[in-house]
């Protein structure tokens, strides 16, 4: 559900400061930051939209599974690409808080790079088996892993303190304009030739790590007393598990999108309920994004100011409501608005739920922190996969997206009354004073 946005700085700044502060895009870093993330997030979101579509197609036609057995699969697909978002956040964390966090982000995209060519090489030469796609799939998790806390951490250094509202909402549309972009053009050239998405993929990816090195050196902030390495990942765990708000905060968007997920179940949508093939999934990845991206825009102008707390967990239930609304859709044109709104109030959540998060962030643990909040965007996401396939196998696809829908709305009733810290956050200010 979620996306993962750039963090603001040091200082809080109230959202009524901005229209005096100059455009992000003034400032050729941010640029460069910018074109680094949209040419990221467009090639990654393609190539894994082909790859769930190739690994449900292979199952079916390979493989000789059923609708249940296949969509099992892709929930599996979800799961190995958690596993080493598990495994490695800490150490994602604690490396973009202790290096260059410019050589992080290349590495990452060298990673990925690597998963295109040879995803390319077995198209062309008909060699694709699903071990080789749940194997490049976890390799894909270690290259998010990293990349998230890093890309996060580098915003902040490179623009002003006054223009960081409006830098998090412009960074939202490169990453959903990208979403919104990818799916549909690599449905599109898939279409026209298998092998080409993933050459589309891996010159973006080269674009992206071209333009981050560009970008002046962002160097991990100074530290008074190093620790073990070790207790210093878990310092960025620890800090979100003893303030509250942050706990609430961060595990509302966990709970409700591993109920409600129902990207994984597209690509069965796409083949065998609403029949539009690989060009139908491409538009049905990319309406979530459409919609995020409306919102997105509509807040880099007019940011949200008052009762935000009380609007997130409104956002998170027209999430829940417009997942239930697609699962029962048979109609493409239906369905395709329902994910437009689904992901409008996604996008809408995850501004205020990013916003508060970055402000009550200290600098020094950005990346960590960072880091925790993409483990439980990654968990939400990747685990609400798993649940939605083991779901789709005993259920069948359906009562797997429908049940989720309405169970996000009954989590978000819940959070609501566990964590009323929630419900009482009325502006961006800082809940509470950030620790040093």
């Amino acid at each position: 559900m979620a996306t993962i946005l750039p963090p603001d700085g040091d200082e809080p700044v109230m959202p009524e400061s901005t229209p005096r502060a100059p455009s992000p895009l003034s400032f050729p870093d941010y640029r460069y930051y910018w074109a680094a993330r949209f040419t990221a997030v467009m090639a990654t979101i393609a190539m894994v939209v082909v790859i769930g579509y190739q690994l449900y197609d292979t199952a079916r036609t390979d493989y000789g599974m059923s609708i249940r057995q296949a969509s099992f699969q892709l929930g599996l697909l979800g799961l190995v690409q958690f596993i080493p978002l598990a495994l490695l956040t800490p150490v994602a964390g604690w490396a973009a808080d202790r290096f260059e966090r410019r050589s992080v982000a290349i590495f990452s995209n060298l990673i990925d790079i690597t998963i295109a060519a040879t995803l390319g090489w077995f198209t062309w030469v008909g060699g694709l088996t699903l071990p080789l796609l749940f194997g490049l799939a976890a390799l894909h998790g270690v290259a998010r892993v990293f990349s998230g806390p890093a890309m996060s951490a580098i915003a902040p250094n490179i623009v002003p303190p006054a223009v960081l509202p409006r830098a998090i909402a412009m960074s939202s549309i490169a990453w959903q304009s990208a979403s919104v972009i990818g799916p549909a053009v690599g449905g599109l050239i898939y279409a026209a030739h298998p092998t080409a998405v993933y050459i589309f993929a891996a010159i973006l990816l080269a674009v992206s790590a071209f333009t981050i090195s560009r970008v002046r050196p962002v160097l991990p902030p100074p530290v008074e007393v190093r620790r073990h390495p070790l207790r210093e990942m878990l310092d960025g765990l620890k800090f979100v598990w003893i303030e509250r708000f942050l706990l609430g905060t961060i595990t509302l968007d966990l709970f409700a999108v591993i109920l409600s997920g129902a990207t994984a179940m597209l690509p069965v949508y796409a083949r065998d309920i609403l029949h539009v093939g690989s060009e139908g999934l491409g538009l049905l990845r990319a309406a979530p994004a459409l919609g995020a991206a409306i919102v997105a825009l509509g807040l880099s102008f007019r940011p949200i100011e008052r009762n935000v707390g009380v609007k997130m967990l409104w956002a998170v239930v027209v999430f829940g409501l417009a997942t239930v609304a697609f699962g029962l859709s048979t109609s493409l044109l239906l369905s395709l608005a329902m994910l437009v709104l689904l992901g409008a109030a996604d996008m809408f959540s995850v501004f205020v739920r990013g916003t508060l998060i970055q402000l009550n962030t200290p600098d020094h643990m950005r990346g960590r922190v960072s880091a925790a909040s993409g483990l439980a965007i990654s968990a939400s996401n990747e685990l609400g996969e798993m649940r939605a396939g083991a779901m789709a196998a005993a259920l069948g696809p359906v009562p797997a997206v429908v049940v989720g829908g309405a169970a996000a709305v009954g989590v978000t009733a819940l959070w609501a009354w566990l964590f009323p810290e929630l419900r009482r956050a009325k502006t961006f200010e800082p809940q509470f004073k950030p620790a040093e």
